[in-house]
């Protein structure tokens, strides 16, 4: 076992700034809601539930909804 925390934890999606809670992008699609974070590789942004892809530059490559 590592002695540092996780770096993909659940709780490093999440950020308090000025005493609010700020979450990470989370999926667009109704059935995923805002529970379920987008997994980020170095070209894209990525839903593992449902399968949405957002690239680096905006444009959507994979919309299921």
């Amino acid at each position: 076992m590592s002695d540092s925390p996780n770096a993909n934890s659940k709780w490093s999606k999440y950020k308090v700034e000025d005493d609010k809670l700020v979450r990470g992008e989370f999926c667009p699609n109704p059935r995923c809601g805002p529970g379920i974070f987008l997994a980020v590789h170095v070209d894209r942004k990525s839903c593992g539930k449902c399968g949405y892809t957002l690239l680096n530059d905006g444009k959507e490559a994979h919309k299921n909804f």
